[in-house]
């Protein structure tokens, strides 16, 4: 991290990062580690949770522009986190949290079952080479957990610049008994919610069309 981002950690995150109890691993998330979202935001309220949340560009005008909802960041990068919580000061933001693990334990051992009103996940990191496949996020595990933590009529919202694993995501995800198309056609419409980024802007010089997918939990009886 660079110097100032180094003092928003020391100076922000007893303010805005969970402290998860850890497995074995750093980024790891301790199976019984569930929190009270009622207890860390004060409130009862719509949770809205992005997994990959990069310097936090979409979470924190979502945030700033919904003060009667909660948000959560999940993010492995430490300067992608010190960023978010300096942009999050400077904006004044009070219902934003912050959480350093991998989103699929966040998901399965910190989060209460069916509490997030909205799961996003947008750009996740392709691993376009068919070596790499493996190591995407959106699998059939994945929509497991995220079925797990939403609640009935949840919404899991996603977007990625590569084709080929926009059409991974929603070959796994309309498999998923647990989920719904939220959509008609081949593609969701653009998420108004998520704001265009100089990630989104990069994809598109290169000339690859942005993929949208939403998709609703199903109830549970």
């Amino acid at each position: 991290m660079t110097d100032g981002q180094e003092r928003a950690w020391a100076d922000l995150a007893p303010r805005y990062v969970l402290e998860a109890p850890r497995d074995e691993a750093a980024t790891s998330v301790r199976p019984g580690a569930v929190i009270s979202p009622r207890d860390v935001w004060g409130r009862d309220a719509a949770l809205i949770v992005e997994v990959g949340s990069g310097q936090g560009h979409a979470i924190i005008h979502a945030a700033s522009s919904r003060p009667e909802d909660d948000f959560l960041a999940v993010e492995v990068f430490t300067a992608g986190l010190a960023r978010t919580m300096l942009n999050a000061e400077q904006a004044g933001i009070e219902n934003l949290r912050l959480v350093e693990a991998n989103a699929p334990e966040v998901l399965a051992h910190l989060l209460p079952a069916a509490s997030v009103t909205e799961l996003w996940v947008f750009f996740p990191d392709p691993w376009h080479k068919n070596k790499h496949n493996k190591r995407r996020l959106v699998t059939a595990e994945f929509a497991s957990v995220a079925a797990t933590a939403l609640r009935d009529g949840g919404v899991l919202r996603l977007a990625t610049d590569w084709e080929q694993y926009a059409r991974q995501m929603r070959d796994v995800l309309d498999a998923a008994p647990e989920f719904t198309r939220g959509f008609e056609g081949d593609w969701a419409d653009r998420f108004d919610g998520r704001i265009l980024t100089a990630f989104e802007r990069k994809g598109a010089r290169a000339g690859r069309e942005i993929r949208d997918l939403a998709y609703v939990r199903r109830s549970r009886t």
